[in-house]
């Protein structure tokens, strides 16, 4: 029955979405850097694109309180470890993408593995859920790509909140190195990402694995807040991605992720939308979240909550709190813009609230999941607990605040998004 409703839904959805992206291709096609959107225009002004300004500057005022005082001292733990790690390069892997160019980023299919019936072992065949380590290795720069962005989120933020320069210095240097150095920097595209050998060199799923380059832009304005990057890093870093965002809107693996009618949809728009609202060009992300990811919800959310596509996965609760997870960032981003998301809701009754109330029993202890869930289970639902938290913060939810606040844990992301 899953399947089938998907069938369905997944003809409506990607005739919409690629008749959709059509008609944006001539409208998008190719702007040169400069044109029509000032990139070289840094943060002057105290504000941030993505991060709630003021919820993090009454955070700042409060850090040694008993509210934040641990998981302020947590992320400053974090970012001093982060401060002896790297900086990473894409040159570093031992493994040549097709291009030859070892500036091309490369990774390879995590669920995929060499046939054991064959003597090469190609094509690699699929074991959904099982992470092949060999797509884990220093061949690939999967790990290090990680690696650059969760310090470059740590240390930004611990920054931030400490005003500490020796957080900025090594932010910088990760920046720099990462994506503006000559001899070690990032080509702006992933044309060789999540590649299956003996099938292909690269697939636009592989796109999901640039999530979180909302980090790279949060650590760039973080640090233009007060000065401490020059105008020409900051320059060249904006016009990196303005460089990546263009290939992820016309490139022929961006226009394929964009039709995606699972969490590779849902994450897709959050890197689109991200990015538009970092470059300062917020018409064009309402259009987006209006056009694009409102009719996501119809075509990914049952009217009962379900997420069908999530559900027949070999780990159908991880999956579902991943696409949600992307659903619930693209409903604070659209806070930005007036686009409200969290309120809003299909005729048929499909909704994000009701893919959160479909979830709700589950991660309560209430009921039994009863779809497939390889791996434990247990840090599954702790995750799930998380973005109730997450939820109830963005979106005032004080039940969600009060009742799934994780027992146990003091993440310091909590200092970004609080509960009363």
């Amino acid at each position: 029955m899953i399947r089938d409703t998907c069938k369905i839904r997944a003809f409506v959805l990607v005739a919409f979405l690629a008749m959709h992206g059509n008609a944006n291709a001539g409208s998008i096609q190719a702007k040169q850097v400069n044109d029509n959107h000032d990139i070289e225009k840094v943060n002057t002004q105290k504000n941030l694109s993505l991060l709630d300004y003021n919820q993090l500057l009454e955070v700042k005022q409060q850090l040694n309180s008993s509210k934040y005082a641990f998981l302020y001292k947590k992320l400053l733990s974090s970012a001093d470890q982060a401060l002896k790690e790297g900086p990473f390069s894409v040159v570093n892997k031992t493994q040549a993408p097709p291009s030859g160019d070892k500036h091309d980023y490369l990774s390879l299919g995590p669920y995929w593995w060499p046939d054991p019936d064959k003597a090469d072992g190609l094509p690699w065949i699929r074991r959904d859920g099982e992470v092949n380590p060999l797509t884990r290795g220093d061949n690939v720069d999967e790990p290090r790509k990680n690696n650059m962005f969760g310090n470059v989120n740590k240390l930004s933020l611990a920054y931030f909140f400490s005003d500490d320069e020796k957080y900025a210095k090594k932010t910088i240097e990760l920046l720099k190195v990462w994506f503006l150095n000559p001899e070690t920097k990032m080509n702006p595209n992933l044309n060789f990402a999540q590649g299956i050998p003996g099938t292909n060199t690269g697939r636009g799923i592989g796109i999901i694995e640039f999530g979180g380059i909302a980090n790279v832009a949060n650590a760039i304005e973080i640090l233009e807040l007060n000065n401490a990057i020059g105008a020409a890093d900051s320059k060249a870093l904006r016009a990196w991605i303005e460089s990546y965002l263009d290939w992820l809107q016309h490139s022929e693996f961006g226009v394929f992720e964009r039709t995606r009618l699972n969490n590779h949809g849902t994450h897709y728009d959050v890197q689109v939308s991200s990015l538009l609202l970092f470059l300062n060009r917020k018409e064009e992300a309402k259009k987006y979240l209006e056009s694009v990811t409102i009719p996501r919800i119809e075509g990914q959310i049952e009217p009962d909550g379900k997420q069908p596509h999530e559900l027949a996965r070999t780990k159908s609760l991880s999956y579902s709190t991943m696409n949600l997870s992307g659903f619930v960032e693209l409903a604070r981003l659209g806070k930005k813009v007036d686009v409200d998301l969290w309120a809003y809701s299909v005729e048929n009754g499909s909704s994000l609230q009701k893919a959160f109330e479909y979830l709700e029993p589950y991660v309560k202890g209430e009921k039994q999941w009863e779809y497939k869930q390889l791996g434990n289970i247990d840090d599954s639902f702790k995750k799930l607990r998380g973005l109730f938290k997450k939820a109830g913060s963005i979106f005032g939810v004080d039940a969600y605040c009060k009742q799934f606040k994780p027992k146990g844990i003091n993440n310091y992301s909590d200092l970004l998004y609080t509960c009363n």
